[in-house]
């Protein structure tokens, strides 16, 4: 005879086990990252390359407006179109994730009402499709290199530490905007303008080192050097630095104050967001 089961109802049970859950829960991360990343190739006649358009338009657009017209130097000797890229990439990845995982829960309600497990799965497993379509337009990157005979040095061997930050970037605000979303839906109509407000205000078409030099140059090198420090609390200016860092090589280095500044804010948004997901996912399923 089998021995007997005992069912054990104890409160708060749940919130002891829910980082223990979340590994146990790894299949069904696997099999919602898999099912998000089909529906979003399969349906399409022209595929993965959706993934390419994208970030060639951006790269090409900025490289015509601001390297051709305006005239905006490129950093570390690096042509003009592959520091763009070397921006683009990390920021469209950063953009797609934040948009897809603040609407993840509100995408999966049916589930999130009918059964039980950590909800955080839901938009980190979403962050998976941003990964693959930044893996895809990677071959952009690969292409303007060959193009302009440009190669790359040692330091792109510290690329996948700078992806896992750029991941730890968008799922910390991803988390927060995703649990406001779900109470608040006008949440959905502000985080497109959020996205496109950050285009501009993160240096993509432009260099983080030619921003510094002006603010030291019209504002004197302590107000400069404030406001630099101020600007670089946006996470994605440390990301997109360390990605140029890393690809465009030659003898450029961070700034490492804005750098460290910005990795700091990184983390503390990454530890906010887990924190307030978890504060409020119990409600979840009755808000949604």
């Amino acid at each position: 005879m089998k021995a007997a089961q005992t069912l054990i109802l104890e409160p708060g049970r749940t919130a002891k086990n829910y980082w223990r859950d979340l590994f146990h829960y790894r299949e069904l991360f696997l099999i919602l990252a898999w099912r998000d990343v089909i529906v979003r190739y399969k349906q399409t006649s022209a595929g993965a390359a959706w993934a390419l358009i994208q970030p060639m338009m951006s790269i090409l657009i900025m490289t015509l407006i601001f390297g051709g017209l305006a005239g905006l130097p490129s950093e570390h000797n690096a042509p003009y179109a592959i520091m763009v890229c070397a921006a683009t990439l990390p920021w469209q990845f950063f953009a797609n994730a934040l948009s897809l995982s603040s609407q993840s829960v509100v995408s999966n309600a049916s589930l999130i009402s009918k059964i039980y497990f950590p909800r955080m799965i839901v938009p980190a497993s979403s962050i998976v499709v941003s990964l693959v379509d930044f893996m895809v337009a990677c071959s952009i990157l690969a292409g303007l290199m060959v193009w302009y005979h440009f190669w790359p040095t040692w330091r792109l061997l510290v690329l996948p530490a700078l992806v896992i930050l750029a991941i730890a970037a968008a799922l910390g605000p991803g988390l927060i905007l995703t649990a406001l979303t779900v109470r608040y839906r006008d949440f959905r109509m502000i985080i497109p303008f959020i996205v496109q407000f950050g285009l501009y205000v993160c240096p993509v078409a432009y260099s983080s080192t030619y921003l510094h030099d002006k603010l030291a140059a019209k504002l004197g090198t302590d107000l400069g050097e404030k406001l630099f420090l101020l600007y670089s609390l946006n996470p994605m200016v440390g990301v997109i630095d360390g990605f140029r860092w890393a690809i465009l090589g030659g003898s450029g280095t961070f700034y490492w104050p804005g750098f460290v500044l910005s990795v700091c804010l990184t983390l503390v948004l990454l530890v906010t967001g887990i924190l307030y997901f978890r504060k409020t996912e119990r409600a979840f399923a009755d808000v949604i």
